[in-house]
């Protein structure tokens, strides 16, 4: 095994750490001592550090030991006596760092006051920051915690477990169970909190600023004691710590972080004003909160063995958020945003050539980092796992999951764990059927044809753009409405039997991925499809939204035209179900790409916009009705964005007018559409006056909601001016912060006036970024966002020469050569369909 992926555990596996951490906000310093006690397998052991300045390392009888410092394998490297039992104690020293990685601060205001929160992030590798250890998940220990740092009267510090005491100003917790070292956190700061218990008496918590209105933290201490009663009784296994608190960081990388007892956010994932932020916000807030303590048994009691493993956590967590939510709030119908989120992320990423299988191999630090894909190894993964879900019936997952935890908790497991589980509850070869889609990038077309009066099904491999088609197959769910279909198609090619007598039998239209619960698209032919779309308002809601979604992939890879997909969107444009209207404007959005700018095209697409939005926005108006249904309130700001782009008189009227009638409390605008107000105000009205107070507006509030509407507002101005002025602000962190900075990169690189100047920014400033955000699992979504806007053949070539000499650097390789397949694919599409879907938007305009 060589240095660069040897597993430190090998030779020394711990088993308890004492950490003592003195933390001074003050001089930006950690002072620390840990002792860790465990069987050393050989005399020569590394430990895991990073950044650390070591003093000594000494022995149970304090005795010097012989070292050195690896620097490149972030480890010590010491030298042992003898085998067997040991503890060792290292002291050392570190810098409080703003990198929002290892022990860092969070800054915010509260009526002018600067103040700071210290937090930790240690998933992935970054425990080694704050403390030595063997920095590995399947290094499990217990860990003893005593904390000092420059106090304040009236402070609050927080851990994974209870405070037991205090002494000379030494905070002392309770030992924790056996755990990851990534999983360990702590707090401390001037927080408020509401607390409760859950049925079975885990005490729950929500803590924030104070900068927060003591409401804001209401509607995550319900949802988060009615998950975990949901997962102590569908996993049939009781939380296993005395509490569970969560934390808002005004500075957090992530969108939150499962550490064991002490969950993190960030602020929009936590903190809700209950009187107004839309529905769909509140549904996201949910299902974060549900995923993180979904994660408290999966990850947290029973943790991947290696990061090859990180599906295990992830996948399964993004399922489960769904699952919990949809029984606590079953009126809200939350499996219709998975449907509209992560279905088709997973589906468009997953088309790419190159991109990462769920399930891989990895060894370098950098390279873990990037594995965290959240269209894979989260959306992907969850749909491997609702198709698992949907052979198996939850009586069948829940017997196997108990099992699975009873067999490893407090432990590690790989991924034949949980199939050995699911197989022996369910009776199923669960492990043979998930490899295909484990184990393998990219996912299946299944093509259903009438070839001389049968009906044939065949399956390939399906590509957005080049693709080598390396003839992998897959076993798949068909999920078929002809009873004659099989559960799985497992070969090829099959013929199921004559069309005529199948269609007769059934008296309704053939379809294959019923309820869109399998990680695949179909390709109807023409006789097939016209059956299907006969009477596509009497089909499913689920069938409406995945005949949109398959066309418009199917559309982007080459295998249908956008031409024909554009009189489908106008059958179903004023459907009253949000998931149809999701999936309506995700494909006319992408119908964007194909007109250029202020051309005949371009008014061309706005007449049809107009045509799509023109009645439901006369039925939902811009303001909420009382008793109106959830889809309604989540279609609202959809129809009403449409209408705007399409330049819609009224609508830029009306919008307008809300503005005037609010403008001294532009916060209490309705959530809903306060985002579409402002932008309207921005694009419309813009002014230098309007972008200083909508700038100071966003750095006062501390409402993560009405801060994103100003940043998706303030990045469209259309004044070149303003937008070199809003460029240069990209590296004030007193303004923007860096957690929040790519959504205003991404905004200006979007904004067709804007674009210049924001692609100037990052190849400018990319040493700059890379310091501030580089070694950060949100890093490569700088290239990520890049590429999903650019669409021309000059833009490509820009982009090639400035990102290619990157392809050696570790973490940042796959990203960057998808990324470019990602644009010349687009580049490529947009020629050959260009004039066909003009064609069609104008005749649909006829």
């Amino acid at each position: 095994m060589t240095a660069e992926n040897e597993h430190f555990y090998e030779t020394f596996q711990p088993s308890h750490y004492d950490l003592y951490l003195d933390v001074n906000r003050g001089s930006k310093l950690i002072t620390g001592r840990t002792t860790i006690s465990g069987e050393a397998k050989a005399l020569a052991i590394a430990i895991h550090q990073k950044y650390l300045t070591i003093d000594a390392v000494t022995d149970e009888a304090g005795e010097a030991l012989a070292y050195t410092v690896d620097n490149e394998h972030e480890a010590i490297r010491v030298q042992l006596r003898e085998v067997g039992p040991t503890a060792l104690t290292i002291t050392y020293t570190a810098p409080l760092t703003d990198t929002m990685m290892g022990i860092y601060p969070s800054y915010y205001e509260v009526q002018g006051e600067k103040k700071q929160i210290v937090g930790t992030q240690f998933e992935t590798t970054f425990a080694r920051q704050a403390f030595p250890s063997i920095d590995e998940p399947e290094a499990k220990a217990t860990f003893d915690l005593a904390l000092k740092f420059d106090e304040q009267p009236g402070e609050t510090v927080l851990a994974n477990m209870p405070e037991i005491r205090e002494a000379d100003d030494v905070h002392y917790f309770a030992t924790t169970v056996r755990m990851s070292t990534y999983l360990v956190a702590f707090a401390f700061g001037d927080l408020q909190s509401k607390t409760t218990r859950t049925t079975s008496g885990v005490e729950v918590g929500v803590f924030a600023t104070k900068a927060h209105k003591a409401n804001e933290l209401d509607f995550a201490l319900d949802i988060a004691k009615r998950s975990i009663e949901f997962y102590e009784d569908f996993y049939q296994t009781p939380y296993p710590l005395p509490h569970s608190w969560q934390l808002a960081l005004p500075d957090f990388s992530a969108g939150a972080m499962e550490n064991w007892g002490l969950v993190t956010y960030r602020e929009a994932y936590l903190t809700v004003d209950p009187d107004n932020t839309p529905l769909r916000r509140k549904q996201v807030v949910a299902t974060v909160i549900a995923h993180e303590l979904a994660h408290q048994w999966f990850g947290d009691l029973v943790t991947m063995k290696w990061w090859d493993d990180l599906w295990l956590n992830e996948s399964f967590a993004n399922m489960m958020e769904y699952v919990a939510i949809d029984a606590i709030e079953p009126d809200w119908h939350i499996w219709e945003l998975f449907q509209t989120s992560d279905a088709p992320a997973a589906l468009s990423r997953d088309a790419t050539d190159g991109v990462q299988s769920v399930h891989v191999q990895v060894e370098d630090p950098a390279e873990i980092d990037s594995l965290f894909d959240g269209a894979i190894v989260y959306a992907k993964g969850a749909r491997m796992l609702v198709m698992v879900r949907a052979l198996l019936g939850d009586d069948a997952l829940r017997k196997g999951l108990k099992a699975y935890f009873d067999a490893h908790k407090y432990g590690n497991a790989t991924g034949a764990d949980l199939w050995q589980a699911l197989g022996e509850a369910s009776g199923l070869e669960v492990g043979a059927i998930m490899n295909s889609w484990l184990e393998q990038p990219g996912y299946p077309v299944v093509t259903a044809t009438v070839v001389d009066g049968q009906l044939t099904l065949s399956q390939q491999q399906f590509f957005i753009g080049a693709g080598e088609d390396q003839g992998r197959q897959w076993q798949i769910p068909l999920n078929s409405n002809y009873a004659a279909v099989p559960e799985l198609l497992t070969d090829q090619q099959i013929v199921v039997g004559d069309y005529q007598q199948l269609r007769a039998e059934s008296g309704q239209p053939f379809q294959l991925n019923v309820g869109n619960n399998s990680h695949f698209i179909v390709k109807y032919d023409e006789t097939l499809l016209a059956d299907i779309l006969r009477d596509a308002n009497s089909l499913s809601t689920i069938s409406q939204l995945q005949l949109l979604q398959d066309q418009r992939l199917l559309s982007e890879g080459g295998l249908t035209s956008y031409a024909t997909v554009v009189p489908l969107l106008q059958t179903f444009a004023n459907s009253e179900h949000v998931v149809v209207t999701t999936a309506l404007y995700q494909v006319a959005n992408n119908l964007k790409k194909f007109v250029t700018p202020d051309s005949e095209e371009a008014r061309q697409l706005q007449v049809f916009f107009d045509g799509l939005s023109g009645q439901q926005v006369a039925r939902l108006g811009w303001q909420a009705k009382a008793g109106e249904t959830s889809d309604d309130a989540i279609t609202r700001p959809l129809v009403l964005r449409a209408a705007l782009y399409a330049e819609n008189a009224d609508a830029i009227a009306t919008a307008h007018q809300l503005f005037v009638d609010q403008q001294t409390d532009l916060a209490a605008l309705p959530a809903e559409v306060r985002g579409l107000v402002l932008q309207n105000e921005v694009e419309n009205f813009g002014s230098e006056a309007l972008f200083d107070q909508l700038l100071q507006a966003y750095v006062a509030s501390s409402d993560a909601n009405y801060k994103s509407d100003i940043q998706v507002a303030l990045t469209q101005t259309t004044d070149p001016a303003l937008i070199t002025k809003l460029v240069g602000k990209f590296e004030d962190a007193n303004i923007i912060k860096p957690q929040d900075l790519r959504a205003w990169y991404r905004g200006v690189l979007a904004n067709e006036r804007g674009q210049q100047a924001a692609w100037d920014w990052i190849r400018a400033e990319w040493q700059w970024l890379d310091d501030t955000v580089g070694g950060d699992m949100e890093f490569t979504t700088y290239i990520t966002v890049t590429a999903g806007i650019f669409q021309t053949a000059e833009r490509l070539v820009e982009f090639k020469a400035f990102f290619e000499p990157k392809l050696p650097t570790p973490g940042l390789t796959r990203e960057i050569t998808m990324d470019i397949k990602v644009i010349e694919t687009r580049v490529a599409l947009v020629a050959a369909e260009k004039e066909a879907v003009n064609a069609a938007i104008q005749a649909a305009n006829q």
